[in-house]
């Protein structure tokens, strides 16, 4: 009888366990296609064709967005021209767009706002798109970089991938 009573208990607790992880997996999913949706409010290319990839170095971290298409020069040149808006922006505190986009609770955001004169940003052209590097020597912006690139990569799902350097 005891045994069949831990039996239960512990089919009840996998059934709960997997009923939650399930839920959190929906609302990661719809997170994720809100972020997609909203994706133009901020970003003028298409996020469906083109990739963020986020790479945290030892320094901080690189931004890259790149067009799935390397022949697409429309796309190019519009991550190109964001992206270095972007950098300008950064360098000054100024995270307005990833705040619309992703909220004002984003991780890492606001060590990056309130010590922007801590944080190097460093624009480049790539061939088929742009790159934003960031440097931090104080390790609470260093570490603010590396959760921000993270929350970034959770957020964009499949528009996203940790890193592919070349």
């Amino acid at each position: 009888m005891r045994k069949n009573i831990i039996i239960a208990v512990l089919a009840v607790v996998v059934v709960s366990a997997v009923a939650i992880i399930i839920s959190q997996k929906q609302r990661l999913e719809e997170r994720q296609q809100e972020i997609h949706d909203r994706g133009s409010l901020v970003m003028p290319f298409d996020l469906d064709k083109t990739t963020h990839v986020f790479k945290q170095t030892d320094e901080g971290g690189i931004q890259q967005v790149r067009a799935k298409d390397s022949n697409d020069t429309e796309q190019i040149q519009l991550i190109q021209q964001h992206l270095r808006e972007e950098a300008d922006r950064f360098a000054r505190g100024d995270f307005g767009d990833p705040q619309m986009l992703h909220g004002d609770n984003m991780p890492g955001l606001d060590v990056l706002i309130t010590q922007a004169d801590e944080l190097q940003v460093e624009y480049k052209d790539l061939d088929d798109g742009a790159q934003i590097t960031y440097i931090a020597d104080n390790p609470e912006v260093f570490n603010a970089i590396h959760l921000w690139f993270m929350a970034q990569v959770m957020d964009h799902g499949s528009d996203a991938m940790p890193h592919m350097m070349q």
